[in-house]
């Protein structure tokens, strides 16, 4: 049976992530309020923040900048897109 999370992001109750995605504080705090649906959101804008601001998670720059990221996007009321982005037709 999966876990059931009331998501904060979506305002619905659904399934809920299986393991903290992230250490910390943030990690246990997505785990414990976000839902699969909104975490599955935020891995794709993740991966265009990656790939549009060529950036390495080896860097711990980029590590940071990728958190403050995830942060904004799923509590803080959505994040921007890169300047200049212009998403495949």
């Amino acid at each position: 049976m999966t876990r059931q999370v009331h998501c904060v992001v979506d305002g619905i109750d659904t399934d809920g992530l299986d393991f903290p995605p992230w250490p910390g504080e943030l990690g246990r705090r997505v785990f414990e309020t976000v839902g699969k649906p909104a975490w599955q959101r935020w891995l794709a804008h993740q991966t265009m923040l990656i790939n549009e601001n060529r950036l390495s998670p080896l860097n711990p720059q980029h590590r940071a900048f990728l958190e403050g990221e995830m942060a904004k996007f799923l509590f803080g009321g959505g994040a921007d897109k890169p300047a200049g982005y212009v998403p495949e037709a």
